[in-house]
């Protein structure tokens, strides 16, 4: 297990979310899920889709962390790939943007940018969908877990908006906004990159 430095908050992909294709149609999803610790809490941010339970459940276990040692999970928007394993977080608090359909108990559902944490921040980044939002973590360097505001390392690099999107023009102002706070970026479906 990875100590925690004093008053720092660390950050542990528990999955590495993938996207299968066939021409622009996508045949399979699979997010990012990533942990925090700060001080005080254990945030999960995505709970991935149900087939990657079994590699969240390892990460935990190699980390040495567990589901019920998690206080909040934040959910970058509400689709079914990124939202997946919920039930393991019986005990934690879920904020979603308020624009995101998704029913549940222990639900916080937030209007406007928060800081659930010291150096951890809610962000809503729209464009994907009206409710999408990004964690933006302050660590060792400055982090942005983008969700499907970058789905993709080709979208930033590209500076093109997802191809699922409800608005191209505030998916685009999204990728500006996190690619100018951010160090490094955790995409929706792949492993971080340096910005």
């Amino acid at each position: 297990m990875r100590e925690r430095p004093r008053d720092l908050n660390v950050l542990d992909i528990l999955t590495i979310g993938s996207l299968v294709r066939d021409g622009t149609l996508i045949k399979e999803a699979h997010s990012t899920s990533t942990l925090i610790r700060t001080g005080d809490l254990n945030i999960v941010v995505d709970t991935s889709s149900r087939e990657r339970q079994a590699s969240i459940r390892t990460s935990f276990k190699q980390i040495g962390v567990f589901p019920k040692d998690v206080d909040v999970v934040v959910l970058t928007h509400a689709h079914r790939d990124h939202c997946g394993n919920n039930d393991l977080f019986r005990k934690a608090k879920f904020y979603v943007r308020k624009e995101e359909q998704i029913d549940g108990d222990n639900i916080v559902r937030i209007s406007k940018d928060v800081e659930i944490a010291p150096g951890v921040k809610l962000v809503h980044t729209p464009g994907h969908t009206k409710g999408s939002m990004s964690v933006f973590v302050e660590s060792e360097r400055k982090y942005a877990i983008a969700g499907d505001a970058i789905p993709l390392e080709d979208n930033h690099r590209k500076m093109i908006p997802p191809g699922i999107n409800c608005d191209a023009e505030k998916s685009m102002k999204s990728i500006k906004y996190i690619t100018e706070y951010a160090d490094v970026i955790i995409p929706g479906h792949g492993f971080p990159f340096l910005r």
